[in-house]
């Protein structure tokens, strides 16, 4: 018989609203319906306990790289996560020679096949150099289909998302072939204007890259791509909660207009979340982290993150204002709906996996549950 736990007293987020005092049972892998006679008890009096976190848009971390580590740079990254309730992550890519990333893509992809990963986003190349971020412009390219359809193929299955300036030649083709293969295309990383973007989402386009982040600002006469994201309801955009990427009343514009069941919380990290300052490669652009804020050696552009969504959990409640129940819609609900995981993760449910995390009541992580098993064992800390 499988191990039961039953969790007591702690504040449970539930997509019916959060039930004070509540009891989460936990059998095997899990979350069960009724617990049998000796089962363990745990007590998070005092606690909340929330679904585990999914990232759908993460380099690496621990210093370790997603874009072009090996597979046991990967994993390190991944348990970096983990350990602050990132209990799902999409191992994301960055711009490089196409058959470079064919090759990675095909080591990610046995990864996802494991479980360890739950896919692969392709951040680049097929996209602006007008908005290029920290990617490498003499690499970029237009999202000629064939060559989409390259990457796909070496991903055996477990592509999730490409991200695409989906204004360049072939961008609207491309956003069709990612829709056909139930492939996330995400616009992102685009000089695109307001009619354009419609356009793209039109085509099937259902995702913002990093809203607000590597495009045109939004203007009262050209409203651009933030605008058309926000309010076309097939659309989830991504936000970065880390107080760099976005100021507190731009996030809030974001959650006020696509409503917290069109948001989803990401990291956008690199090598040097949960790792620290220092040089760094984020795929073939150097770059230095000070003070947790990662940028390009040359030229200074901000170069992904060093957020964790533990940090991001904290950060909306306590700075934001955001109630906990749409912080959890971002952070786990959302997410996993996108990746068509919703009927295992994303929400705690009977039949569900058993992935969890309990805060403090300052919101701080205390514990990390994965499949019925303690990441961070709240009763340790």
């Amino acid at each position: 018989m499988a191990h039961t736990k039953v969790l007591t007293g702690a504040r449970v987020v539930l997509p019916t609203g959060t039930v004070d005092d509540g009891r989460l049972i936990v059998e095997g892998t899990r979350i069960a319906d009724t617990a049998p006679g000796g089962a363990e008890t745990v007590d998070l009096s005092g606690h909340w306990l929330v679904p585990g976190f999914v990232d759908i848009h993460n380099h690496g971390g621990g210093g370790a790289s997603f874009a072009g580590g090996t597979a046991e740079d990967v994993l390190r990254g991944v348990r970096t996560h983990r350990v602050h309730g990132t209990t799902t992550v999409v191992a994301s890519a960055v711009t490089g020679d196409l058959d470079f990333l064919a090759r990675h893509a095909g080591m990610l992809a046995e990864l996802a096949q494991q479980g360890d990963i739950a896919g692969i986003h392709f951040e680049g190349p097929f996209i602006s150099p007008c908005r290029k971020g920290a990617h490498d412009e003499q690499l970029l390219r237009d999202p000629d289909p064939a060559e989409v359809r390259k990457l796909l193929d070496a991903a055996h299955g477990q592509a999730r998302m490409m991200t695409l300036a989906t204004e360049l030649p072939g961008g609207l083709d491309s956003v069709r072939l990612l829709a056909e293969h139930g492939v996330i295309a995400a616009v992102g990383h685009t000089d695109a204007t307001y009619e354009q973007t419609l356009g793209a989402i039109d085509a099937g386009a259902t995702v913002a890259t990093h809203l607000f982040n590597a495009m045109p600002p939004l203007g009262h006469r050209a409203p651009g791509p933030i605008t058309a994201l926000l309010e076309d309801e097939r659309v989830t955009v991504e936000l970065i909660n880390d107080g760099t990427h976005l100021h507190p009343a731009a996030l809030r514009l974001a959650f006020h207009h696509a409503g917290r069941e069109r948001v989803a919380f990401i990291t956008d990290a690199m090598d040097a979340a949960g790792f620290g300052d220092g040089r760094y490669m984020l795929g073939p652009m150097e770059v230095e982290v000070a003070d947790g804020v990662a940028r390009l050696v040359e030229g200074g552009s901000i170069a992904g993150s060093t957020l964790t969504l533990d940090r991001a959990f904290k950060r909306a409640v306590t700075v934001d204002g955001l109630p906990v129940e749409d912080v959890v819609a971002a952070i786990s609900a959302n997410p996993a709906r996108l990746l068509g995981l919703s009927d295992r993760i994303g929400s705690l449910e009977p039949g569900k996996d058993a992935d969890l995390v309990v805060l403090d009541d300052a919101f701080d992580l205390v514990g990390v549950m994965r499949r019925g098993e303690w990441v961070v064992d709240p009763q340790l800390g």
